[in-house]
């Protein structure tokens, strides 16, 4: 089946979207953006594929769902639209970005330029109806974004995969580690960094050494 996605994506993983799994998706998510409200907006479900080519991806960051709340969404795990609330987990994750590196906190929680930078934002569930956090698992987009990763693991090196919480981790368990680095801990959300393993973890130094003496450029948190 068709699927618009950015072109460097598009040919590896048509034969996914050829799979029954998917097409049967696609019509469930279909007939959920004719019934409900649901988000991110229809043509920000692929943003972090087309803000960030397979070509340039140097590091990957699994999410669970989207945001569900009215304007938060924006296709990119973790991040939030230009004039959106930062969320709790966001927060977190600035003010270790704050801590590790010494980076301001910014206004925005717009995590665009990251992607752009080659960093992949990859939530697990790429659709979420409105105000129903999960609503919209176990319809098959796990099963397409764990392609997506063991893509990522297969065809490239030295990739930099950021697991926070336990469900990531999970999901991680198709990486090649020996080809990659991986990086885990806690949860950034509040709840999980309470209890420690979030905070003080250097993720983001971390990562720019890793590519740093692999001759590849850092990321500009």
């Amino acid at each position: 089946m068709k699927v618009v996605i950015a072109e460097s994506w598009q040919k590896r993983l048509q034969a996914e979207f050829d799979q029954p799994y998917f097409v049967k998706l696609a019509q469930f998510v279909r007939d959920e953006y004719s019934t409900q409200r649901v988000y991110p907006p229809g043509k920000l479900i692929f943003n972090a594929f087309d803000k960030c080519s397979f070509d340039d991806t140097r590091v990957v960051i699994l999410g669970q769902d989207p945001y569900h709340g009215e304007g938060q969404a924006n296709g990119l795990a973790f991040s939030v639209a230009d004039g959106i609330t930062k969320p709790p987990s966001l927060i977190n994750i600035f003010k270790e970005l704050q801590d590790d590196l010494g980076k301001p906190i910014p206004k925005s929680g717009n995590l665009e330029r990251w992607a752009e930078q080659g960093v992949m934002l990859l939530n697990a569930t790429l659709t979420v109806r409105a105000g129903q956090a999960g609503s919209h698992q176990g319809k098959g987009w796990e099963t397409f974004t764990d392609a997506v990763i063991k893509l990522i693991s297969d065809e490239k090196e030295h990739v930099v995969f950021l697991l926070w919480g336990a469900y990531a981790q999970k999901k991680g368990a198709v990486i090649d580690a020996q080809k990659h680095l991986v990086l885990t801990s806690k949860h950034p959300s509040p709840m999980a960094a309470q209890w420690g393993g979030w905070f003080g973890n250097k993720h983001f130094s971390q990562a720019n050494e890793y590519l740093t003496s692999k001759g590849l450029a850092p990321i500009e948190w």
